[in-house]
């Protein structure tokens, strides 16, 4: 089984910053890609970013020029940088990783919250 925990969230002005991140744990033998994704009430899930082991990124339209991912292979370890906020950015994010153990499995974090208002 594995877990991913996720911190850093909370409230932020409009214009500020956060940065989150995701430690997987448990059996892993590899992972292969990690990312993030937020839904907003009344929304759907959307992809943020995501980044693969060798280090490559794609990130959805709403993130481009503002959000940075990253991860640490070595912790199992995902980044989010998350710059000059705006109020719709204002969700729940959540961290996903492709983990390869005995099978290869999807696992999703619980969730943090992030909410930008003045």
């Amino acid at each position: 089984q594995v877990q991913l925990v996720e911190s850093g969230g909370g409230l932020v002005q409009p214009g500020g910053s956060l940065r989150l991140s995701c430690a997987a744990s448990g059996v892993i033998f590899s992972i292969s890609t990690m990312g993030w994704y937020r839904q907003a009430p009344g929304k759907q899930r959307e992809l943020v970013a995501s980044i693969t082991s060798g280090g490559s990124t794609n990130y959805g339209d709403s993130a481009k020029g503002r959000f940075t991912i990253s991860r640490d292979n070595a912790k199992n370890t995902v980044y989010l940088q998350l710059n000059n906020l705006k109020p719709e950015d204002t969700a729940v994010y959540y961290c996903n990783a492709n983990v390869q153990a005995f099978i290869r499995t999807q696992y999703w974090g619980q969730g943090t919250q992030v909410t930008v208002s003045s």
